[in-house]
């Protein structure tokens, strides 16, 4: 269904009617990440699957600061209030996942539960984002300059995804062209304004979720169990589930794994796991 949030018309795929749970994929996805767990968790939850702006058939606007992660959380906002719902769950993955914490950050009270995969609080040190603002603005002349195709091929083998060159082909293509139906503009456009160096820093803030928050990481992605490792310690009902032999897309490389840590984690307390 298309739904306008903030003059940006969105694309959003629902799915059961359980307690909402909101879906926000990574940086080249779109809503059809979550499809191979529709059936699973919509025994439990109402899925409610985004394109994020600029991904997928959600529209693609030619103005950058449109695609900044604060009005991306306020666009969340604007969704659930026309869906009517008081509060959800949260599940977001890397980039999905910044967007998540971003949500819960602002609007604490709108989240029961919340699952970052792979995901982090943002850079701490201005010197830090503005280093990263540049990368990203290079990778965002590279989309617009070559196009999406020559650019998925680079993104597809970088080494935060080497440990996905073990799956199986069939999955391989099917990710491949996912990626490859996005446009050009707003992954360009998605670097520049939802980048990490872009958004604000939320490690100080951690200590005041007041939420359940899961923590996933993957044993090969050093960095993000890093991450998880910090951001366990600042959140006070937080838990941390790393998983051995898998990278960054623990979704993609241990479908049925994650599936479950996902399901227990939102059927029971955390102490109850």
């Amino acid at each position: 269904m298309k739904y306008v949030l903030n003059g940006v018309h969105y694309h959003v795929d629902t799915f059961g009617d359980g307690f909402p749970l909101i879906l926000l994929h990574g940086f080249t996805g779109d809503s059809s990440t979550w499809n191979p767990f529709c059936k699973s968790w919509s025994s439990h939850s109402r899925l409610i699957m985004i394109d994020i702006i600029g991904h997928g058939k959600t529209e693609s606007p030619e103005e950058s600061n449109r695609y900044h992660i604060l009005s991306a959380a306020d666009d969340l906002l604007s969704l659930i209030e026309q869906l009517g719902i008081e509060k959800a769950d949260i599940l977001g993955y890397s980039m999905g996942g910044r967007l998540a914490l971003t949500f819960a950050v602002r609007y604490p009270h709108r989240v029961r539960k919340l699952i970052l995969e792979s995901s982090s609080p943002g850079l701490i040190l201005e010197e830090e984002r503005q280093e990263r603002r540049i990368q990203d603005e290079k990778l965002s002349s590279f989309i617009l300059e070559k196009g999406i195709e020559p650019f998925i091929s680079y993104w597809e083998n970088i080494p935060l995804f080497r440990s996905q060159q073990t799956l199986p082909k069939s999955v391989r293509d099917r990710l491949r062209e996912q990626r490859l139906k996005n446009s050009k503009i707003g992954l360009a456009n998605s670097l520049i304004g939802m980048g990490t160096g872009s958004q604000p820093s939320w490690w100080d803030e951690l200590e005041y979720l007041p939420h359940e928050t899961l923590l996933v990481t993957g044993s090969f992605d050093q960095k993000f169990c890093g991450i998880a490792k910090k951001m366990k310690i600042k959140i006070k009902n937080c838990r941390w589930i790393n998983i051995n032999g898998c990278g960054h897309a623990i979704h993609v490389e241990e479908p049925k794994k994650f599936d479950t840590i996902v399901s227990e984690f939102l059927t029971h307390s955390i102490g109850q796991n």
